[in-house]
């Protein structure tokens, strides 16, 4: 049997995405809004995370295309291993969400007042 990996982290819960979007509005075309990752390349049997909340401390943006939120887990962004905790927020066309973490590295972010959010954790296959 093969098994394929995927991520383990925590889904937005809808009211949560829908307070946030009206809170930091999509400037771009496609809305994503969906989950902040712990660690990715892990098997379903990878253990989910415990915390259960997070605040939203910034907001990143490239201009062309890529916007995403960037979150504290346990009181820090920094994500275990490398990179921020953040949702992607916003994509233009033919950007992917896997350019949020580099366009936080490459721009960092602006502060804004501390949100905090309600998170569930979750595994998500590839």
């Amino acid at each position: 049997m093969t098994h394929r990996g995927g991520y383990v982290g925590w889904a937005l819960p809808e009211a949560e995405r829908a307070r946030l979007l009206t809170r930091f509005p999509a400037r771009y075309a496609r809305t994503v809004a969906h989950h902040v990752t712990l660690a990715h390349g892990v098997p379903a049997s990878h253990p989910l995370p415990a915390e259960r909340e997070g605040a939203v401390l910034g907001l990143a943006d490239d201009g062309e295309g890529v916007q995403a939120l960037v979150v504290a887990i346990a009181g820090t962004p920094h994500r275990p291993g490398g990179g921020t905790y953040h949702v992607t927020w916003s994509l233009g066309p033919g950007r992917r969400a896997v350019e949020s973490n580099a366009v936080i590295t490459r721009l960092g972010w602006t502060a804004v007042e501390p949100v905090a959010v309600r998170l569930e954790p979750r595994f998500f296959p590839s």
